[in-house]
């Protein structure tokens, strides 16, 4: 085992960081994307440190793909730029680097400052860098080259003993940022590292900092809840800690109020994680019906609604503005919900075409996008009568 060295502030050395061989992590170079590692080396060429940062490191020593590469630098924004000419920066007040191989998009970000906390946008150190990062276990630096892994705050350790452990103090971390609550409770499902009874508690006690977290945020973690395989997991932990309140208000509501719509809508969870296993490219709105069908069901007598002929049109309109109300404060993408109140329709029998694309009725199994069309006044109404 190897160690990092800096000074303190008198100036004598002292370990900073674990440093960890190959032989002791055990990441095996080919789980790797061969372009990561290439941004990696054009930085060092370039005279620049770079590494591989966060949840990919994580994965790998968990023994899991992962699903993106990101990379941390001293290079300044400009500096990368200049490097890579497929490159873009983006950001307004911390500005990152997105380089482009083919469809692949790295992010690369330049070590932040804790000058401001957490959340603030300056450059700084590495040393400063890592105490930016919210758990141990996403506070790892990977060396693809010399294949060594950074360990400054022993998240190889948690990692490997199953603890979720915050790097900065209970006291700021989710005041600065109330997201990292929900990425709490994702990592706790989904890596097998648990959560203390003091970090339990105190995102429970923490739970109404959320409230005015932006819906673009919130739609954005509960989306990738959805795709992740682990929607059960990850909404079982969020249902404990108060925080599914927040992502899902309506659907908490339902389910503190009734135990059977709770039991059907976790089941519905369930299926969920498993078209995620044998359906990976499944368009959202296939998705989507997994968290609108109980809710649906509880709209109207719909077997009446069938015999007796109710306008489908009429139908589809009332149950869409219920179910956009229902799905609040995430914002998922009109036509992706729009497939997934008529797919649910269909299941229960009323006579409901879904969307159409290029002259084409969208079969159910179908994960072709719907093409962009110009829409006017009353839209509903009017796609309605066009697909009946």
């Amino acid at each position: 085992m190897l160690y990092r060295y800096g000074k303190d502030k008198n100036g004598r050395p002292i370990k900073k960081a674990i440093v960890y061989t190959k032989e002791e992590h055990k990441i095996p170079l080919n789980k790797i994307d061969p372009d990561a590692i290439g941004i990696v080396r054009r930085l060092k060429d370039s005279g620049f440190s770079a590494y591989i940062v966060g949840g990919a490191v994580r994965d790998l020593i968990l023994g899991n793909n992962p699903k993106d590469f990101d990379i941390t630098t001293d290079a300044t924004p400009s500096k990368i730029k200049r490097i890579f000419r497929n490159s873009r920066i983006i950001g307004r007040r911390f500005r990152l680097v997105h380089v482009f191989f083919g469809p692949k998009i790295f992010e690369v970000s330049t070590f932040r400052s804790t000058a401001e906390g957490s959340i603030g946008n300056d450059f700084g150190s590495m040393d400063e860098d890592v105490m930016r990062r919210d758990f141990t276990l996403n506070a790892l630096y990977y060396d693809p080259l010399q294949e060594q892994v950074i360990d400054y705050v022993g998240g190889v350790r948690d990692i490997r003993k199953g603890l979720l452990k915050p790097v900065i103090p209970l006291d700021r971390i989710f005041v600065e940022d109330p997201v990292r609550m929900l990425r709490a409770v994702k990592y706790s499902a989904t890596t097998g590292c648990k959560m203390s009874w003091t970090l339990r508690h105190k995102i429970r006690k923490s739970a109404s900092l959320l409230s005015p977290v932006s819906p673009s945020r919130l739609t954005e973690e509960m989306l990738k809840i959805i795709n992740s395989g682990h929607a059960f997991d990850i909404v079982s932990e969020a249902l404990d800690t108060d925080l599914y309140m927040s992502l899902q208000p309506s659907a908490t509501e339902f389910m503190f109020g009734d135990k059977k719509f709770e039991k059907s809508y976790m089941q519905n969870l369930k299926r969920l994680d498993a078209l995620n296993v044998i359906e990976k490219d499944a368009r959202l709105g296939k998705k989507l019906v997994f968290l609108i069908k109980d809710f649906i069901l509880t709209l109207t007598d719909w077997k009446k609604e069938i015999e007796k002929k109710s306008s489908a049109g009429e139908l589809y309109v009332k149950t869409w503005d219920q179910c956009r109300h229902f799905v609040l404060p995430i914002n998922p993408q009109r036509t992706e919900l729009e497939y997934a109140i008529r797919s649910v329709l269909r299941e229960i029998g009323v006579n409901i075409r879904l969307p159409k694309i290029d002259g084409k009725t969208e079969a159910l199994s179908s994960s072709k996008k719907p093409r962009h069309r110009r829409r006017k006044r009353n839209p509903q109404v009017r796609e309605e009568s066009a697909a009946l």
